[in-house]
Formats: structure tokens, sequence, C-alpha cells
């Protein structure tokens, strides 16, 4: 699969997955030795489950989110997308922005992925 498609399926599907906290949609993007970092400083999640587990307690709390994800910018076998989710925590409003990088297999699954966002209270 061309880089292009995956990317585009990637950001597609975790728009969907995000939105309906569908962790089991998103967590099949991923070949099954990829490791996903969230923000810099945080330990490395390696693997399928670990990775799946991060997005089970990333959803946890959160409701009613409106997520949207930009085109992705792709070179070679890797892209960086955008994202923006709107979204109720512990029953307030919050806005995460952020950005994913992600580096792709020939079969067009995720190998490497790594988060940067910043939340803020309120919808901005």
């Amino acid at each position: 699969m061309d880089t292009r498609t995956a990317a585009q399926r990637f950001a597609d599907t975790w728009q969907h997955g995000w939105t309906h906290h569908d962790t089991g949609a998103i967590i099949a993007l991923y070949h099954d030795d990829a490791e996903h970092l969230s923000m810099p400083f945080r330990p490395p999640h390696r693997g399928k489950k670990a990775i799946a587990d991060y997005i089970t307690w990333s959803f946890s709390g959160e409701t009613d989110p409106h997520v949207t994800f930009a085109t992705p910018i792709v070179d070679g076998d890797q892209a960086a997308i955008e994202f923006r989710v709107h979204a109720h925590e512990d029953g307030r409003p919050v806005t995460l922005a952020g950005c994913v990088f992600a580096r792709f297999t020939p079969d067009g699954l995720a190998i490497r992925t790594r988060d940067y966002w910043h939340t803020t209270d309120g919808h901005t």
C-alpha cells in the first residue's frame, strides 16, 4: 500500500474511531510490533496491546468528542497529521490540538507513531 493511502486511512480511522471510542478499529491500524510515543518524555507503548491499553485509558472520562484530522502530509514512508478534538472530560469542555507523526510498513500498517499535543479548558 502506498504511504499516502495508508496515511489517509490512518487519519480517517482515527477520526471515526476516536469519535466513537472504537479502540478495536484504531488498533487494527498498527503492526504487531508497533511503538507509540505520546509526548516526548513519556515512556513508549510497545506492541498492540500496550497501545490499545493507552488508547482505552485516553478515552476514559471523555464524552461527546468532536474529532477532526487534517489531510496527511506525506514524505517517503512517513506522514504528519494534525488533529483537533473538542470533548468533555469530567463534565467540563476541553479542546485538544496536536499532531501525530507516523511511519508505515509496506503493507500500510503503522510501525512507529508519536504525538505532540496540548489541551485547554473550553472550546477554542
